[in-house]
């Protein structure tokens, strides 16, 4: 990992710091200092929006280990995260279990599902292995739509309020509340992931994307490393399914559509593929797009009224071309802008 110019290290624990600099610390203060003032500064709105991009953040992150730190393509998020969601619903509110029990066997459920439709990872790679896994995504939304047991026939599941404890969101609260539990959850999912890859496990992750034959020469295990990737992304998507089906109060299959799919790929690719601050970028990017949008919209629709009727299509059109654009401009994401703009700003007046 690069560190600032001049900056030496006397020991390995130095080393092994996550940050290393007086600036890294900075900006970490000063996030925390945006994070917490959130809640206060934003309206129900905006901050409903923002509760949806934290669970975006840790549905993104699970994905960007998986294609790009293990280097396996998937077009299944969308039914992964449908596999989270109707476990928890299903076992919170049918089997009475407490909400962060039926929330973490929604992981080990997403996990283990995961691992079964990664299992032609061994056999596959590139344009096949995202068919297979797209494949995974049509049969997962054929069972969710198809099997009325789950749904008791209604087409959907309603799920009760929050309530751990003697705790219970309110009404009033609503967005507050959740903001402040999924904040918890995505700096957990984002920490767990960072550390991830200072561990034997992580570095088995990047020897495979970098040539799994040579990996496998130097000893890894690449059967174990292609499965147990797949196991942990889906565990991190099963989570963000998991924390859908409860902020939103309701479970159905259409929110879990090939679509969304593509949605999860497009945060990764345009924050950057292999670096977890860039699946956190790029879940940013994209949540806050749709959005930026509309509000543009509303502005200018009294001067041009067809943009309103045109906002679905126009919506479709610009994600599209920002996903092209980044692509051809800066195929490693807004990561690494953000690298470039601080070592501009830590070497200037020098070039380089």
């Amino acid at each position: 990992m690069a560190t600032a110019t001049g900056i030496h290290h006397r020991t390995y624990r130095s080393e092994l710091r996550l940050r290393h600099t007086k600036a890294e610390y900075f900006r970490l203060a000063l996030m925390l200092v945006l994070l917490l003032s959130a809640p206060y500064v934003l309206d129900k709105y905006w901050l409903g929006i923002t509760n949806v991009i934290l669970i975006s953040v840790i549905g993104a992150v699970g994905l960007n280990i998986l294609v790009g730190f293990t280097g396996q393509i998937s077009l299944g998020q969308g039914g992964f995260l449908a596999v989270g969601a109707f476990t928890s619903a299903i076992i919170s509110d049918r089997a009475g279990v407490p909400v962060p029990i039926s929330i973490l066997i929604a992981v080990v459920m997403t996990a283990a599902v995961g691992a079964f439709f990664g299992l032609p990872a061994l056999r596959l790679k590139g344009l096949y292995l995202a068919i297979a896994t797209l494949a995974s995504q049509e049969i997962i939304m054929f069972v969710v739509r198809r099997w009325e047991w789950l749904t008791e026939g209604k087409g959907f599941l309603e799920v009760k309020r929050l309530q751990v404890g003697g705790f219970e969101i309110e009404r009033r609260m609503f967005e507050v509340q959740w903001y402040w539990i999924l904040l918890a959850l995505a700096i957990l999912a984002v920490v767990v992931a960072r550390n991830l890859f200072r561990t034997t496990l992580g570095r088995s992750f990047m020897a495979v994307r970098d040539q799994d034959i040579a990996a496998e020469a130097i000893g890894v295990n690449i059967t174990r490393a292609k499965v147990t990737a797949f196991a942990v992304s889906s565990g991190f998507v099963g989570l963000a399914g998991a924390l859908t089906a409860h902020y939103t109060e309701t479970v159905t299959w259409e929110r879990f559509t090939l679509d969304v799919s593509v949605l999860y790929l497009a945060m990764i690719i345009v924050g950057g593929l292999g670096s977890i601050a860039g699946a956190v970028y790029g879940a940013i990017f994209m949540g806050l797009l749709p959005a930026l949008l509309t509000e543009l919209v509303d502005v200018l629709g009294s001067s041009m009224p067809a943009l309103s009727d045109q906002l679905p299509a126009l919506k479709n059109a610009v994600f599209g071309i920002a996903i092209i654009v980044f692509l051809l401009v800066e195929p490693r994401g807004l990561d690494r802008i953000w690298t470039r703009m601080k070592d501009y700003i830590r070497f200037w007046p020098f070039r380089y």
